[in-house]
């Protein structure tokens, strides 16, 4: 069917619990959608031939606190440094008993919390021109394990109950810093959203007996599918071109991953992250791993599953998406996953 002739749906997705509105007749043809601003910035002003930025090799000392680094015992070539955030979201001073800190009112539902958490930051490079696709499936890897190694740290405290990886890519996706680089933020509250996500996939495993996301259907959905991962755009895509890669193997929590599916994953993220790069003009972008709450019991692992999500930054949002929770995606994910399927690499297909 061509897309001028599409009428509009109203889909659900299984996942989320989120309506979203395709509306094809809002815009262009799909193959038409372009950034209108490139995400990349190589500029790196320099004092006296040295890079000022401070994520570049050499300036380290100019950084927040060092966590650790691939490989550990590296001087000046190391690969992938974890730092604590210079300009923290949540305090990791805040060392305090949060029941007897927290505050609630009964008669309104209004409630506070101490602000103790994690807020981390991974330099994927030590080069600033260097961005995430760049990297080789190997070197994407060894972001991944960062993100899973400091994952594993953070489970041993107690009072951290859900852990949110993210990176933002270009200045209009909320990167300020133009070396490439992500985040790690660590919650003592299990976030609404990430809540909503768990009741949904336990009606569905209620209804069904499945997953959610290991029986996703794929027809028409499909992007690339490698050993262990599959990447495709959703059944109910909230934007345009927005793409998840799930495991195709059953599992909750991401920091399960193994080397060797971090280097499968590697592959399979390097080549999504460069069709969509290459389709829409190296548009900026968010990526999130959206994994399950760290204290699950063992009741909820057949429906927990996690995925990463990345949403490129075509379009904005406006009041009926504010005011409604639903969103008007103007390409259908059918179209846009044959066109990101038929993007062609150079050297790569």
């Amino acid at each position: 069917m061509a897309t001028e002739n599409r009428n509009p749906e109203i889909r659900k997705d299984a996942v989320n619990n989120r309506l979203v509105i395709l509306s094809p007749a809002r815009s262009r043809r799909p193959s038409d959608f372009k950034s209108k601003s490139q995400s990349k910035s190589d500029s790196n002003p320099t004092s006296n031939g040295q890079p000022q930025c401070p994520f570049c090799a050499g300036n380290e000392h100019q950084c927040a606190p060092e966590i650790f680094r691939f490989p550990e015992d590296s001087t000046s070539d190391w690969k992938v440094r974890v730092i604590e955030n210079l300009y923290p979201a949540l305090s990791r001073q805040l060392q305090v008993d949060n029941e007897e800190h927290s505050q609630a009112n009964g008669s309104t539902g209004e409630a506070s919390l101490g602000g103790f958490g994690f807020h981390d930051v991974v330099i994927e490079s030590p080069v600033h021109s260097v961005h995430l696709q760049d990297l080789s499936p190997a070197g994407i890897a060894v972001v991944l394990l960062s993100y899973k190694k400091r994952i594993e740290q953070l489970c041993a405290v107690e009072s951290i109950s859900y852990i949110q990886v993210f990176k933002n890519h270009g200045a209009s996706a909320g990167a300020s810093m133009s070396h490439s680089h992500s985040q790690i933020l660590a919650l003592p509250v299990i976030p609404t959203i990430a809540s909503n996500r768990l009741n949904t996939m336990k009606e569905h495993h209620n209804q069904t007996g499945k997953c959610s996301l290991c029986s996703i259907n794929t027809h028409k959905l499909l992007i690339y599918e490698s050993t262990h991962f599959t990447s495709i755009s959703p059944f109910a895509s909230t934007f345009p071109f927005e793409t998840w890669i799930v495991p195709r193997y059953h599992s909750s929590h991401y920091h399960q991953l193994d080397e060797d599916k971090a280097f499968d994953l590697g592959g399979i993220l390097k080549l999504t992250l460069e069709k969509l790069s290459l389709q829409l003009n190296d548009p900026p972008y968010n990526l999130m791993i959206h994994t399950s709450p760290l204290h699950i019991v063992s009741s909820e692992l057949p429906y927990t599953h996690w995925y990463i999500q990345i949403v490129p930054q075509l379009s904005t949002i406006g009041g009926f998406e504010m005011g409604t929770g639903c969103y008007i995606n103007p390409v259908f994910p059918e179209d846009a996953a044959k066109i990101l399927r038929e993007v062609k690499l150079p050297n790569k297909e």
